[in-house]
């Protein structure tokens, strides 16, 4: 029998995280291409400033002043020991797992995730002849799908519907890179097997929509929609996947694990099987940037810079969406 941990030596307590039980039968259906990504240097910075505002800070307030110090001694043990390899979306995943074993305590996302599922399933036919009337039905159905990338609970503090009805309003003005947009075309039109990885809630709805134009372009695609395989912050699970009806026009599979992203030493066999096999792929969201960049896939990332570490990333404004390919990856 093998065990994997992962061993952090801290100051004043040593801390053994398992790693999932099919760890190593994963690792040894990784392509060469695949394993790569594990060899990334992916932290930035800029990021883990980022993370220590947001969650250094982040436990209940009556608690006594030792707990606090503990926990945030542990946070920083947590970043500090983090492999230069692992992904912010990662180490925000520990993170919280701290912050339950210490407190209890788990933001619960569902409402948030029921709501806005909702409230864009009420407008599913407007957006969809939205994108029937268009000159370029594929293109502005992605303009809409990176708009609704806007309702991100983890990049953003709070979602404000008016500013997403503004952003939704503007969703044709969005640039798409033309050289871009006619690759993915083109890989398309010759594609079999397309995998897409979903994001959050409220968005799918667009993702959804934007699927079924891809099938409508090119029905020789047979299409595999990956989720989330835990609840994480209002991403995407195989639950709201049923609400907002994803199953009814693809193939849906798990991801396996409860990262806000797709972070492929913890990937299902069933959804890495789907990846390696096929022949193009697409991926919403910063987080799914984060953890999948330079992989060497035929991937297409699709999101909305949310935040200033993207916006100067790119050279775009705040709220810019983004259409990149993954060879535009290696210098980001």
């Amino acid at each position: 029998m093998i065990f994997c941990v992962r061993i952090c030596h801290y100051d004043k307590f040593l801390c053994i995280v398992s790693l999932p039980k099919t760890y190593v039968a994963r690792r040894k259906n990784m392509t060469k291409e695949t394993k790569k990504i594990q060899e990334i240097h992916r932290l930035r910075p800029e990021c883990i400033t980022c993370t220590c505002d947001k969650y250094l800070r982040k436990y209940p307030e009556d608690v006594p002043e030792e707990a606090k110090i503990d926990y945030m001694q542990r946070v920083m043990a947590l970043i500090a020991e983090a492999p230069k390899t692992d992904a912010i979306p990662v180490i925000v995943r520990d993170i919280d797992k701290v912050r339950r074993e210490m407190f209890g305590e788990a933001d619960n996302y569902t409402r948030i995730k029921i709501h806005f599922n909702q409230i864009m399933m009420e407008k599913e036919e407007e957006f969809r002849r939205q994108i029937a009337e268009a000159a370029d039905p594929l293109k502005m159905a992605l303009q809409l799908s990176m708009i609704g990338n806007y309702i991100d609970f983890g990049a953003m503090k709070n979602v404000d519907e008016k500013k997403l009805n503004q952003l939704l309003g503007t969703a044709k003005e969005q640039k798409v890179d033309e050289d871009t947009y006619s690759r993915l075309q083109q890989d398309l039109s010759k594609a079999e097997r397309f995998v897409f990885f979903t994001d959050n809630c409220g968005e799918v709805v667009l993702d959804k929509l934007l699927i079924e134009e891809i099938k409508k372009r090119y029905p020789q695609i047979s299409v595999s929609i990956v989720v989330r395989g835990a609840e994480t912050l209002n991403d995407v699970t195989r639950m709201d996947a049923a609400q907002v009806g994803l199953g009814e026009i693809a193939y849906v599979v798990d991801n396996g694990n409860d990262v806000a992203g797709t972070w492929l030493p913890e990937l299902s066999e069933e959804a890495l099987a789907r990846m390696e096999s096929a022949d193009v792929m697409m991926a919403k969201g910063q987080a799914n940037f984060e953890t999948l960049r330079c992989c060497g896939k035929n991937i297409y990332y699709l999101f909305l810079c949310k935040c200033h570490i993207f916006s100067d990333m790119f050279g775009v404004e705040p709220f810019s969406g983004m259409l990149v390919h993954e060879r535009d990856t290696r210098n980001s």
